[in-house]
């Protein structure tokens, strides 16, 4: 597929999404969100790929929905509504990326605001340069977050503290948000995606079946009661069991060497 608003490359065991609409402070119209989305499809069966980085450019990660898209006609209340809850390609990128089967990273330097932040959140890991600045500015102009801003971040850093981010729409900075813990790391000014390289290079070390079961796990885990999730967890690595990469990793460990992971 040719691409326009995105630029796909591959790394050694990864593949790097870059959004490239820099006039635009790289936010999501259809477009972006429909080919990041097949950029995304092509590495989930690719098995040479074991994690995806995900980045904007050196000014910002991404300033949320493009607002030319924001138009609606007399009379289309309803059908805009309809199109939300089962049409937009934004709405479901943002909806399927926590089922998304391999880890995915973001690389925020400069702007992560709005939809671009619940973007950040939706991903799995969240790597900053020492200039990101991060915010949901949606109440100062009417409206609130409607990309899973309001489900999301309170489950990362606590309701009353997404409240205040939300309500009062300023901006923090990199080390304020990794002691929110809602970013895992934070580098020098445009060292991020070096960062994200080497973590998706050791993620890929491991073996990915493990990785994906582990993700589900967890995901899936933070909506149930202790109990439930322990359970949930019993039965998904069970299904390791029947995978040749976990022979291979105990082989592997009897005879002091690396173990060679197919994903099988």
């Amino acid at each position: 597929m040719a691409y326009e608003d995105i630029i796909v490359s591959r790394g050694e065991r990864w593949l790097e999404i870059t959004i490239n609409r820099p006039d635009k402070m790289n936010s999501l119209r259809e477009q972006t969100a429909e080919e990041i989305q097949k950029a995304l499809q092509e590495a989930e069966m690719d098995r040479g790929i074991a994690a995806i980085i995900l980045q904007g450019t050196e000014r910002a990660f991404c300033t949320g929905i493009d607002t030319s898209e924001f138009k609606i006609g007399p009379g289309e209340f309803f059908d805009f509504y309809r199109r939300r809850k089962r049409l937009r390609k934004t709405n479901m990128l943002f909806r399927s990326l926590p089922e998304y089967t391999k880890p995915v990273i973001a690389v925020v330097e400069g702007y992560c605001l709005g939809g671009g932040l619940e973007l950040a959140l939706v991903s799995d890991l969240i790597v900053a340069g020492a200039d990101a600045k991060f915010g949901f500015p949606e109440t100062r102009l009417g409206m609130m977050p409607g990309g899973g801003g309001t489900q999301t971040l309170p489950r990362l850093i606590g309701a009353p503290l997404a409240k205040e981010l939300m309500w009062t729409g300023r901006r923090i900075g990199a080390t304020e948000a990794k002691e929110f813990r809602f970013v895992n790391h934070v580098t020098t000014k445009g060292g991020a995606l070096a960062k994200a390289r080497e973590l998706a290079g050791e993620i890929g070390k491991n073996a990915p079946l493990s990785v994906m079961l582990t993700k589900s796990a967890i995901n899936r885990g933070l909506d149930m009661s202790l109990a439930d999730g322990m359970a949930t967890e019993g039965d998904i690595s069970f299904l390791l069991y029947f995978s040749e990469d976990r022979n291979e990793g105990l082989k592997a460990f009897g005879e002091k060497r690396s173990p060679e992971f197919k994903g099988q």
